[in-house]
Protein backbone atom coordinates (compact mmCIF):
# COMPACT_ATOMS: atom_id res chain seq x y z
CA UNK A 1 0.00 0.00 0.00
CA UNK A 2 2.81 2.42 0.95
CA UNK A 3 4.65 1.66 -2.29
CA UNK A 4 1.45 2.32 -4.27
CA UNK A 5 0.97 5.71 -2.61
CA UNK A 6 4.60 6.65 -3.23
CA UNK A 7 4.30 5.74 -6.91
CA UNK A 8 1.07 7.74 -7.23
CA UNK A 9 2.71 10.78 -5.59
CA UNK A 10 5.67 10.62 -7.98
CA UNK A 11 3.30 10.45 -10.94
CA UNK A 12 1.38 13.48 -9.66
CA UNK A 13 4.57 15.48 -9.19
CA UNK A 14 5.72 14.62 -12.71
CA UNK A 15 2.43 15.84 -14.16
CA UNK A 16 2.53 19.08 -12.17
CA UNK A 17 6.14 19.79 -13.10
CA UNK A 18 5.27 19.40 -16.77
CA UNK A 19 2.14 21.56 -16.49
CA UNK A 20 3.07 25.25 -16.74
CA UNK A 21 -0.37 26.41 -15.54
CA UNK A 22 -0.45 24.24 -12.41
CA UNK A 23 3.17 25.04 -11.55
CA UNK A 24 2.42 28.78 -11.67
CA UNK A 25 -0.63 28.24 -9.42
CA UNK A 26 1.40 26.34 -6.81
CA UNK A 27 4.15 28.97 -6.78
CA UNK A 28 1.77 31.92 -6.66
CA UNK A 29 -0.41 30.76 -3.80
CA UNK A 30 1.89 28.54 -1.79
CA UNK A 31 5.31 30.16 -2.51
CA UNK A 32 6.75 26.67 -2.58
CA UNK A 33 8.52 24.54 -5.17
CA UNK A 34 6.57 21.31 -5.31
CA UNK A 35 9.54 19.09 -6.16
CA UNK A 36 12.06 20.25 -3.56
CA UNK A 37 9.48 21.58 -1.07
CA UNK A 38 11.65 24.65 -0.69
CA UNK A 39 10.13 28.04 -0.06
CA UNK A 40 10.58 30.43 -2.98
CA UNK A 41 11.74 33.82 -1.69
CA UNK A 42 10.51 35.98 -4.58
CA UNK A 43 10.78 39.23 -2.63
CA UNK A 44 13.46 40.64 -4.93
CA UNK A 45 12.85 42.83 -7.95
CA UNK A 46 12.55 40.00 -10.46
CA UNK A 47 12.19 40.21 -14.23
CA UNK A 48 12.23 37.72 -17.06
CA UNK A 49 14.92 38.52 -19.61
CA UNK A 50 14.71 36.93 -23.07
CA UNK A 51 12.11 34.94 -24.97
CA UNK A 52 9.46 32.62 -23.52
CA UNK A 53 11.59 29.67 -24.60
CA UNK A 54 15.11 30.86 -23.80
CA UNK A 55 14.50 33.53 -21.17
CA UNK A 56 15.21 33.46 -17.44
CA UNK A 57 13.86 35.18 -14.34
CA UNK A 58 16.64 37.16 -12.64
CA UNK A 59 16.93 39.72 -9.81
CA UNK A 60 17.63 42.86 -11.79
CA UNK A 61 18.95 44.86 -8.82
CA UNK A 62 21.89 42.45 -8.52
CA UNK A 63 23.18 42.97 -12.08
CA UNK A 64 24.86 46.10 -13.43
CA UNK A 65 27.23 47.29 -16.15
CA UNK A 66 30.23 45.81 -14.35
CA UNK A 67 28.71 42.34 -14.02
CA UNK A 68 30.34 39.25 -15.51
CA UNK A 69 27.77 36.74 -16.78
CA UNK A 70 28.49 33.23 -18.09
CA UNK A 71 25.80 31.63 -20.26
CA UNK A 72 26.51 27.95 -20.87
CA UNK A 73 24.36 26.29 -23.51
CA UNK A 74 23.49 28.52 -26.46
CA UNK A 75 21.50 26.43 -28.93
CA UNK A 76 19.72 28.78 -31.32
CA UNK A 77 18.29 31.19 -28.75
CA UNK A 78 20.53 33.91 -27.31
CA UNK A 79 17.72 36.26 -26.34
CA UNK A 80 18.73 35.94 -22.69
CA UNK A 81 22.41 36.56 -23.42
CA UNK A 82 21.70 39.61 -25.58
CA UNK A 83 18.95 40.74 -23.21
CA UNK A 84 21.44 40.93 -20.36
CA UNK A 85 23.67 43.16 -22.46
CA UNK A 86 20.74 45.32 -23.59
CA UNK A 87 19.32 45.78 -20.08
CA UNK A 88 22.51 46.13 -18.05
CA UNK A 89 25.33 46.79 -20.54
CA UNK A 90 27.23 43.96 -18.86
CA UNK A 91 29.74 41.49 -20.30
CA UNK A 92 28.41 38.08 -21.39
CA UNK A 93 30.58 35.02 -22.00
CA UNK A 94 28.75 32.23 -23.84
CA UNK A 95 29.87 28.61 -24.20
CA UNK A 96 28.61 25.88 -26.53
CA UNK A 97 30.57 23.37 -28.64
CA UNK A 98 27.65 22.54 -30.95
CA UNK A 99 28.63 23.41 -34.55
CA UNK A 100 25.17 24.79 -35.41
CA UNK A 101 25.26 27.02 -32.34
CA UNK A 102 28.64 28.39 -33.36
CA UNK A 103 27.29 29.36 -36.79
CA UNK A 104 24.18 30.88 -35.20
CA UNK A 105 26.25 33.03 -32.85
CA UNK A 106 28.57 34.19 -35.62
CA UNK A 107 25.56 35.30 -37.63
CA UNK A 108 23.77 37.21 -34.85
CA UNK A 109 26.52 38.76 -32.72
CA UNK A 110 28.97 40.31 -35.18
CA UNK A 111 28.56 43.83 -33.80
CA UNK A 112 27.89 42.99 -30.14
CA UNK A 113 31.13 44.02 -28.43
CA UNK A 114 30.26 42.72 -24.97
CA UNK A 115 29.34 39.24 -26.19
CA UNK A 116 32.17 36.69 -26.11
CA UNK A 117 31.72 33.17 -27.47
CA UNK A 118 33.74 30.00 -26.83
CA UNK A 119 33.04 26.70 -28.61
CA UNK A 120 33.84 24.52 -25.62
CA UNK A 121 31.70 22.32 -23.37
CA UNK A 122 31.41 22.35 -19.58
CA UNK A 123 32.06 19.31 -17.40
CA UNK A 124 33.73 18.44 -14.10
CA UNK A 125 37.08 17.66 -15.73
CA UNK A 126 39.06 18.48 -18.85
CA UNK A 127 38.36 15.92 -21.56
CA UNK A 128 37.16 15.39 -25.09
CA UNK A 129 33.62 14.01 -24.78
CA UNK A 130 30.81 12.77 -26.99
CA UNK A 131 27.76 14.99 -27.39
CA UNK A 132 24.75 12.91 -28.46
CA UNK A 133 22.17 14.31 -30.86
CA UNK A 134 18.52 14.98 -29.96
CA UNK A 135 15.97 12.47 -31.26
CA UNK A 136 14.26 15.21 -33.30
CA UNK A 137 16.66 16.34 -36.07
CA UNK A 138 15.02 19.78 -36.04
CA UNK A 139 16.42 20.43 -32.56
CA UNK A 140 19.96 21.57 -31.79
CA UNK A 141 20.89 20.76 -28.21
CA UNK A 142 23.20 17.75 -27.78
CA UNK A 143 23.77 15.86 -24.52
CA UNK A 144 26.84 14.33 -22.90
CA UNK A 145 24.49 12.12 -20.86
CA UNK A 146 22.63 11.08 -24.02
CA UNK A 147 19.29 11.99 -22.46
CA UNK A 148 17.34 11.04 -25.57
CA UNK A 149 19.22 7.77 -26.10
CA UNK A 150 20.39 8.33 -29.68
CA UNK A 151 23.34 7.00 -31.66
CA UNK A 152 24.70 10.05 -33.51
CA UNK A 153 27.22 12.29 -31.79
CA UNK A 154 30.07 14.70 -32.26
CA UNK A 155 33.14 15.08 -30.05
CA UNK A 156 34.30 18.32 -28.44
CA UNK A 157 36.67 19.51 -25.72
CA UNK A 158 35.22 20.22 -22.27
CA UNK A 159 36.64 22.13 -19.31
CA UNK A 160 35.84 22.79 -15.67
CA UNK A 161 34.17 26.10 -14.88
CA UNK A 162 37.07 27.02 -12.61
CA UNK A 163 39.44 26.56 -15.56
CA UNK A 164 37.37 28.80 -17.84
CA UNK A 165 37.20 31.49 -15.15
CA UNK A 166 40.96 31.34 -14.69
CA UNK A 167 41.59 31.55 -18.44
CA UNK A 168 39.36 34.66 -18.61
CA UNK A 169 40.90 36.15 -15.45
CA UNK A 170 37.60 36.10 -13.53
CA UNK A 171 37.75 35.52 -9.78
CA UNK A 172 33.96 35.61 -9.41
CA UNK A 173 30.84 35.59 -11.55
CA UNK A 174 27.75 37.71 -11.05
CA UNK A 175 25.58 35.25 -12.97
CA UNK A 176 25.88 31.72 -14.32
CA UNK A 177 23.26 30.17 -16.61
CA UNK A 178 23.35 26.41 -17.15
CA UNK A 179 21.27 24.83 -19.91
CA UNK A 180 23.51 21.86 -20.68
CA UNK A 181 21.27 18.85 -21.22
CA UNK A 182 22.01 16.81 -18.10
CA UNK A 183 25.61 17.89 -17.48
CA UNK A 184 24.39 20.33 -14.83
CA UNK A 185 24.72 17.72 -12.05
CA UNK A 186 28.47 17.28 -12.55
CA UNK A 187 29.05 20.99 -13.10
CA UNK A 188 27.21 21.99 -9.93
CA UNK A 189 29.23 19.44 -7.95
CA UNK A 190 32.43 20.93 -9.39
CA UNK A 191 31.30 24.45 -8.43
CA UNK A 192 30.81 23.37 -4.84
CA UNK A 193 34.05 21.40 -4.79
CA UNK A 194 36.03 24.40 -6.07
CA UNK A 195 34.13 26.83 -3.79
CA UNK A 196 33.50 29.19 -6.70
CA UNK A 197 32.06 32.63 -6.00
CA UNK A 198 28.92 33.04 -8.12
CA UNK A 199 26.15 35.49 -7.24
CA UNK A 200 23.22 34.16 -9.28
CA UNK A 201 22.78 30.66 -10.70
CA UNK A 202 20.11 29.90 -13.31
CA UNK A 203 19.93 26.17 -13.99
CA UNK A 204 17.62 24.04 -16.11
CA UNK A 205 17.32 20.40 -15.12
CA UNK A 206 16.77 18.81 -18.51
CA UNK A 207 15.87 15.40 -17.11
CA UNK A 208 12.45 16.86 -16.30
CA UNK A 209 11.67 16.48 -19.99
CA UNK A 210 13.89 13.52 -20.88
CA UNK A 211 14.47 11.34 -17.80
CA UNK A 212 17.20 8.72 -17.89
CA UNK A 213 15.33 6.53 -15.40
CA UNK A 214 12.75 6.60 -12.59
CA UNK A 215 15.14 8.33 -10.17
CA UNK A 216 15.37 11.61 -12.09
CA UNK A 217 13.16 13.57 -9.66
CA UNK A 218 15.40 12.48 -6.81
CA UNK A 219 18.51 13.63 -8.71
CA UNK A 220 17.01 17.04 -9.45
CA UNK A 221 15.94 17.53 -5.85
CA UNK A 222 19.34 16.48 -4.49
CA UNK A 223 21.15 18.86 -6.84
CA UNK A 224 19.02 21.86 -5.88
CA UNK A 225 19.45 21.04 -2.18
CA UNK A 226 23.22 20.89 -2.67
CA UNK A 227 23.14 24.49 -3.88
CA UNK A 228 20.94 25.53 -0.97
CA UNK A 229 23.33 23.88 1.49
CA UNK A 230 26.19 25.67 -0.28
CA UNK A 231 24.59 29.00 0.62
CA UNK A 232 21.97 29.76 -2.03
CA UNK A 233 18.31 30.72 -1.76
CA UNK A 234 15.65 29.81 -4.29
CA UNK A 235 14.06 32.97 -5.71
CA UNK A 236 12.25 31.77 -8.85
CA UNK A 237 11.03 28.55 -10.45
CA UNK A 238 9.46 28.03 -13.84
CA UNK A 239 7.96 24.91 -15.34
CA UNK A 240 10.40 22.41 -16.89
CA UNK A 241 12.52 22.78 -13.75
CA UNK A 242 14.17 26.14 -14.44
CA UNK A 243 15.57 27.34 -11.11
CA UNK A 244 17.02 30.74 -10.21
CA UNK A 245 19.07 30.81 -7.01
CA UNK A 246 20.85 33.70 -5.33
CA UNK A 247 23.63 33.71 -2.75
CA UNK A 248 22.17 34.47 0.66
CA UNK A 249 24.71 37.21 1.37
CA UNK A 250 23.46 39.10 -1.70
CA UNK A 251 19.87 38.84 -0.47
CA UNK A 252 20.85 40.63 2.71
CA UNK A 253 22.60 43.35 0.72
CA UNK A 254 19.60 43.77 -1.61
CA UNK A 255 17.21 44.23 1.34
CA UNK A 256 19.37 46.81 3.11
Amino acid sequence: MTQLLTTSLKTLIRRIIRSHRISKFVLRYFKTDLLTRLRVYNTLNLKKIGSDYGGWIVPIDLINNESICYCVGVGEDITFDLGLIEHFNCSVYAFDPTPISKLYVQKHTKDVLKFHFFDVGLWDTEAVLKFYAPSNPKYVSHSILNLQKTQDFFEAPCKRLSTLMKENDHKRLDLLKLDIEGAEYKVIDSIIEAQLDIGIICVEYDEAGNPLDEDYLKRIKQSVLKLVNFGYTLVAVESACNYTLVKKVLLRVAHN
